[in-house]
């Protein structure tokens, strides 16, 4: 449960999936398309590129508190849209995360406090599937 509001994000869509969507401060205004278009973006598009923004601040801030120079970073984040053996539809997401100015064993602990501390995967969690992958290293938190 929230104790102190920080932010207050606002959107709107009209037409759904194949309409438009704009915050509240006109900072966002874009085509929506069904398909993966280079004249529009989907609901995926973006949890990804939220996701990905999240997850890099939350590494940030962990590596802060831990007296760790982070250097370069960076996530990819990828979200699947697919069906479910019921009919439904889920999605799945997987991150890729880059931290190629630290050993191992300090990224690794990096992603996994992120993970544990990151609003969308704490949002996430218990509800879809999520892959967490270090890209320039062998290391995955599932």
């Amino acid at each position: 449960m929230i104790k102190t509001v920080l932010y207050t994000a606002q959107a709107q869509s009209t037409g759904g999936r194949s309409g438009h969507i704009s915050s509240d401060n006109g900072a966002l205004s874009l085509a929506l398309n069904m398909k993966n278009s280079s004249d529009a973006t989907n609901p995926e598009q973006l949890f990804a590129a939220g996701y990905a923004a999240c997850f890099e601040s939350t590494l940030q801030v962990m590596a802060d508190r831990q007296g760790i120079k982070l250097g370069k970073s960076g996530v990819n984040g990828q979200v699947d849209l697919g069906t479910t053996s019921e009919g439904g539809y889920e999605i799945a997401v997987r991150l890729e995360i880059s931290l190629p100015e630290l050993g191992s064993e300090d990224a690794e602990n990096l992603m996994k406090m992120a993970h544990e501390n990151c609003p969308y995967s704490k949002a996430t969690r218990g509800n879809i599937d999520v892959s967490i992958l270090q890209i320039n290293h062998e290391s995955e938190i599932q």
